[in-house]
């Protein structure tokens, strides 16, 4: 999978995960979000968010912190 880890408008980073035959520039554009983070691709093995690899298009890469988001995002505690 891909993901684009945004800035929503409180400041708080948003990901959005998505199929891999869509670019993550299509997907930008779909967006409302002003400002790109992060962007990559992403794994979860064994309940752990693993992200990597850059979107070049987007001028940027993953980040050290995106998978800690990503699994705090879909923690029950987020909701």
């Amino acid at each position: 999978m891909k993901y684009i880890m945004f800035e929503d408008f409180s400041g708080q980073p948003v990901p959005f995960i998505f199929p891999q035959r869509v670019d993550h520039a299509d997907m930008r554009e779909q967006m409302p979000y002003t400002k790109v983070i992060s962007a990559g691709y992403v794994i979860m093995e064994r309940g752990e968010f693993t992200c990597f690899g850059s979107a070049p298009e987007l001028q940027v890469s993953a980040q050290p912190d995106d998978a800690e988001i990503m699994a705090r995002k879909f923690s029950r505690r987020e909701l």
